[in-house]
């Protein structure tokens, strides 16, 4: 069975995702602003954010995930329970993901998968890699069509 790496702390990670059968994830304006709050309340506690676009049908974020020491607990907010049993990145990946479709399809009164698959992710190996990784992410929209000049995008 192939198992995708775990994220592991002081280390930096390139994150991503697409729609379901490359559908849109992000409907209108008012999605991606809920969608960076979410991670804001969900992932911000766990990882130092450097840099990330949101596409309309796909996301890239590129993050720093912070040491277990560093992660301010009374930072995280649930509304299920006070404090989480569990300190792991990986299920605040999964809380977020899945709390962000949940209600995307109650608004938009759809079913199913908003996403592909569980998230992808990538170690960033080299300050080389890092580099390339960064212009790669902030030109997405250029690459894609969204926009014709990056700083158009916004």
């Amino acid at each position: 069975m192939n198992h995708k790496p775990l994220l592991e702390a002081g280390k930096y990670d390139h994150i991503y995702n697409r729609g379901n059968n490359g559908q849109n994830i992000f409907f209108d304006t008012e999605n991606y602003t809920f969608f960076l709050n979410r991670y804001d309340q969900y992932i911000s506690p766990f990882c130092d954010t450097v840099a990330w676009v949101l596409l309309r049908n796909h996301f890239h974020i590129l993050i720093y995930v912070k040491p277990l020491e560093e992660i301010d607990i009374e930072k995280l907010e649930y509304t299920a329970t006070k404090i989480p049993k569990r300190i792991d990145v990986h299920l605040q990946f999964g809380h977020f993901f899945n709390s962000y479709a949940k209600a995307i399809n109650k608004r938009y009164k759809r079913t199913g998968s908003l996403f592909e698959k569980n998230f992808e992710r990538k170690e960033v190996p080299t300050i080389s890699y890092f580099k390339k990784l960064i212009h790669y992410i902030h030109l997405n929209p250029v690459k894609h069509g969204f926009t014709e000049h990056i700083w158009d995008y916004p």
